[in-house]
């Protein structure tokens, strides 16, 4: 995969030696594209994009991070059409079912965050049992998005302290960030430190909107299907480069 010109390139070359970030978290973006470019249907380029997420949760688990979320399918790509959101629920299901047990035996922690609700019953099964079965696994910590829609988030967690507020459990004043923060779906997480996004888009899409306050990125030219573990660690080479502040002068 071609990195996204100078700043990654320096980084291969200048980046110092330090920890990787706790959070990575990775917009997967191309599969339809690097699809078409080959002459291929877009269930193809789902299907080997499914390919990269195997290599990326194994470069990740290697390489030291703590949690890995993956953008697998947001609330807007239930707009696409039924034959392809078939496609791509059909590859969830073949990889709850098949990879669950690999993961587990890496002591990968699975979790999923989103809409369940929008989701077909027989997923939502697979998903429950693919968290139950590796909750206790103390290794990378894989979230997967799906049905996800970082509005959607903010929204529920805007019903819960309402509620909370109008049943005198949390008191108005009270309200802060991290009252918030408790109630969003990544609430056992820290926020991202580092948000890849590949495919040459440089924007968020609904994806992790209150939890990047204070993210990183680092955006790709390559699709997602040629994500490869050497992409992961040029993109934690620019990481290392970042003078993160958060907000604060210089000394």
């Amino acid at each position: 995969m071609a990195a996204d010109g100078p700043p990654l390139a320096a980084s291969q070359a200048l980046a110092p030696p330090g920890p990787v970030p706790r959070h990575v978290a990775i917009i997967m973006d191309g599969n339809g594209r690097w699809a078409r470019d080959r002459g291929q249907p877009r269930v193809f380029g789902h299907r080997r994009g499914a390919e990269a997420v195997r290599r990326t949760v194994t470069a990740a688990a290697e390489l030291g991070i703590e949690f890995l979320t993956l953008f697998a399918f947001s609330s807007e790509n239930w707009r696409r059409p039924a034959a392809e959101v078939g496609e791509l629920m059909g590859l969830l299901r073949l990889y709850l079912l098949k990879e669950i047990a690999e993961l587990h035996a890496n002591r990968v922690r699975v979790k999923v965050i989103g809409d369940r609700a929008a989701l077909p019953t027989d997923i939502v099964t697979l998903i429950e049992g693919a968290e139950t079965r590796t909750a206790a696994n103390t290794g990378l910590t894989l979230s997967i998005a799906l049905s996800y829609g970082a509005r959607a988030e903010l929204a529920n967690a805007t019903r819960q302290i309402v509620a909370d507020v109008l049943a005198g459990r949390l008191a108005a004043d009270a309200v802060d960030d991290q009252a918030i923060a408790a109630r969003l779906s990544t609430a056992y997480m820290p926020d991202p430190d580092l948000i890849i996004r590949t495919s040459g888009e440089q924007r968020l899409s609904n994806f992790l909107l209150w939890q990047a306050a204070y993210t990183e990125f680092v955006f790709l030219d390559g699709h997602w299907p040629d994500f490869e573990r050497a992409d992961l660690e040029r993109a934690l080479d620019a990481f290392r480069l970042r003078d993160r502040r958060y907000g604060a002068s210089v000394g």
